[in-house]
């Protein structure tokens, strides 16, 4: 068999897990096990978010040990939330290490996720992401903020303190675009405060096929423009962070030592079983990007017989601008689409963030 992981990671795209869980991160010869993945099947990173950690603790019987010292302690939900979270996020560094050595810092990194309840208040996202950053304590990790209006400046404020960043939840090609000025700002105030900018690594997490959904359910399925949204909007994102790659803003920081912010295609499963579970990856090949996968996702791209295109994304930037065109002409209101999914992202984090609130606090009662 082709090993089409491969053909993948040595086009240029760096091979992410999305999804962490104790079972996976334990010791053992199964082959959903994390470091059976990295050595094995080319995954060099993980990202986790709040609706993954809340399946996390409500099906697995692994946190009780940690759960009942908890409880015994009498914390809040709230801190034996972010014990249990950053524990898992620590171990899974760890887990990381050796692709993180052999790429140069680059891969090997682990993403976890502010309170999504905090991403419209700036001030609490930079507080909380201080923390997460102390209490992991590792060298690999991204945390992760939204792309929200209220995240901007809170990512500019913790790149200049020298934390790597993981900006997720964006959409939009605007919002994107202020998302790389914000990273491209707080590389300059961190050059200022001292920080060795080698050091520090920042992706930009574009959603992909949540656009498909919403642009879909707006055209009727029997459009002949269904299912090109997402990718036609994830390669002109790809062609925005060329135009940064190629400005003197940019130039200026990289003499400095700094690294590129990689586009990281998230959201990649499929979502409509009429759509080739790959699409949201064979589509959207090219150097230097991250796409995050769920594991069925990973297991189906490995199982696919189609070759790896080597660029999949800039021969097909005009094609891209054309169905942006088209879809505007058959009434979607691109802006309001975007707005819609940005909004419904951070309600259902924050709503992933409450349920797993709630099975943490049934678990420290029947501890208790």
């Amino acid at each position: 068999m082709t090993d089409r992981l491969k053909q993948l990671s040595e086009a240029g795209v760096a091979i992410w897990l999305d999804d962490i869980s104790r079972e996976r991160l334990a010791e053992g010869g199964s082959q959903t096990n994390l470091d059976y993945l990295r050595r094995e099947k080319h995954v060099v990173g993980v990202t986790s978010n709040p609706t993954i950690f809340a399946a996390a603790v409500s099906t697995s019987d692994d946190y009780d040990l940690q759960l009942r010292d908890l409880a015994v302690r009498k914390v809040t939900v709230e801190e034996a939330m972010r014990m249990i979270t950053t524990y898992d996020v620590r171990w899974a560094c760890d887990v990381m290490r050796p692709a993180f050595d052999a790429s140069g810092g680059q891969d090997g990194r682990v993403s976890i996720e502010v309170d999504p309840r905090l991403a419209h208040d700036t001030e609490a996202t930079i507080a909380e992401a201080k923390q997460l950053w102390w209490l992991v304590n590792r060298e690999n990790l991204f945390v992760k903020i939204p792309a929200t209006r209220e995240g901007l400046p809170a990512i500019t404020a913790t790149l200049a303190k020298g934390m790597s960043i993981n900006v997720t939840l964006i959409f939009s090609l605007q919002r994107y675009g202020e998302v790389m000025d914000a990273w491209l700002s707080g590389l300059e105030q961190a050059a200022k405060n001292g920080h060795d900018l080698s050091k520090i690594q920042s992706v930009a997490s574009f959603f992909v096929s949540r656009v498909d959904t919403e642009v879909d359910k707006r055209l009727g399925a029997d459009s002949e423009l269904a299912g090109k949204a997402a990718v036609a909007n994830a390669r002109l994102a790809y062609a925005a962070y060329q135009e940064v790659m190629a400005s003197d803003r940019w130039s200026a920081l990289k003499e400095q030592g700094a690294n590129a912010q990689r586009p990281l295609w998230a959201s990649t499963g499929t979502k409509n079983p009429a759509y080739s579970p790959t699409i949201y990856v064979d589509e959207l090949v090219a150097p230097g990007v991250v796409n995050t996968m769920p594991e069925k996702t990973l297991n189906a791209v490995e199982q696919a017989t189609t070759p790896i295109e080597a660029d999949a994304i800039t021969p097909k930037l005009s094609d891209a601008r054309e169905t942006m065109v088209a879809l505007k002409e058959a009434g979607i209101d691109y802006d309001d689409v975007v707005a819609v999914l940005e909004r419904e992202g951070v309600e259902k984090f924050s709503a992933s963030w409450q349920e797993m609130l709630q099975t943490v606090q049934r678990a420290l009662e029947s501890h208790g």
